[in-house]
């Protein structure tokens, strides 16, 4: 029996990929403009035909002719288009450009017509005027859509990360979501909560001699000292008077209250940024030692595999590791949608609608 097929669109490092290659999903294709991005994908996910380019210069037809599929026949289309301007951390000017490529989603879901759209993003994207236009272009091509915001840590993934998870269902697999979407996930799908021990005891135990991703920021003596004055589980406020920052000063409790925040060790830890490894940039100190986390460590917090391959220089597997699908989430995202595909497949065959 073929598995369910997939085409990665916006596929990062990819760790969407990879879960739900995870979850047994057969994943032709894949686009990624990001030449770096895409080179990591490349060395990881080899047998997936890979269209390293702008999406908007790229046709789903070609797409389709590609992987030899014609529309209709794919089961799952997995976007999450750039979210930094949807994000609550973006400041300043909106890359109004970069946010249109949400709309680019609905032109390749009108275009290939697969069973399942699948699109996960930031939460604020619900607050976005492309959302709703993009449910409204796809329910007039016959989708139904449920939406959920999730945090990853619902699927066991050991970080705090919410998310903002749309499904679009085919209205002819006649299958709708009527529950939580968690729901759907098979009881063999540990959920437990995972927390920043359980990640270090796991690298402890499988880290590969001379990994070049087992490094973390240099740092200055002035801010090594810094660290060196952080109590365990804390933060900036910790700080003796000598080791303030006048920029911190300035702003009090107002914010910026994760800088300099160590990881709690029996809790999730925070969301991976595009700066995770970054100390002065949130709660990305280790919990005992003098130091930020390795891009190793944060990679194994996004649920990446211990041998999993980045390519670029620092900050930009920096970049990839904190931009990409936690591999956990996507396992479990791939689960729902082969639950979504597999009871369609049987209610069809027995002539019985989803909602009896």
């Amino acid at each position: 029996m073929l598995r369910p097929s997939a085409i990665d669109l916006f596929a990062g490092a990819g760790g969407a990929t990879r879960g739900l290659r995870d979850a047994g999903v057969s994943v032709l294709a894949a686009v990624e403009n990001d030449s770096e991005a895409a080179e990591t994908y490349r060395r990881n996910h080899p047998r997936v035909r890979l269209f390293d380019g702008d999406i908007r210069d790229i046709s789903p037809a070609e797409l389709l002719r590609a992987v030899g599929l014609a529309p209709g026949q794919l089961d799952i289309l997995k976007a999450c288009p750039p979210c930094q301007g949807f994000s609550t951390l973006a400041k300043g000017m909106v890359d109004q450009d970069r946010n249109d490529l949400v709309l680019d989603v609905a032109r390749f879901a009108k275009a290939m017509r697969p069973k399942i759209l699948l699109l996960e993003n930031v939460p604020g994207l619900q607050r976005d005027a492309r959302l709703p236009k993009l449910i409204e272009q796809l329910t007039a091509e016959g989708y139904e859509f449920h939406g959920s915001s999730l945090d990853a840590t619902a699927f066991g993934v050991p970080q705090r990360r919410k998310r903002f998870i749309l499904f679009g269902i085919r209205q002819d697999l006649e299958f709708k979501i009527d529950s939580e979407i968690l729901s759907l996930l098979p009881n063999s799908f540990a959920t437990s909560a995972r927390t920043a021990r359980h990640v270090l005891s796991h690298l402890k135990r499988h880290a590969r001699p001379n990994d070049p991703l087992d490094v973390h920021r240099s740092s200055s003596p002035h801010v090594i000292n810094r660290i060196k004055s952080i109590p365990v589980g804390g933060n900036r406020f910790d700080l003796p008077e000598e080791h303030q920052l006048d920029c911190h000063r300035k702003l009090g409790n107002r914010s910026a209250a994760s800088s300099y925040g160590r990881i709690k060790l029996d809790e999730p830890a925070p969301t991976m940024t595009t700066r995770c490894t970054t100390p002065a940039c949130g709660t990305f100190v280790h919990p005992t030692e003098h130091r930020g986390i390795t891009l190793r460590e944060a990679a194994t917090f996004q649920t990446f595999p211990v041998g999993y391959i980045f390519h670029g220089a620092y900050g930009a597997i920096e970049r990839q590791i904190g931009n990409a699908v936690p591999v956990r989430m996507a396992k479990g995202l791939g689960l729902i949608a082969l639950q979504i595909l597999g009871k369609a497949s049987i209610l069809s065959a027995c002539g019985v609608d989803s909602n009896d």
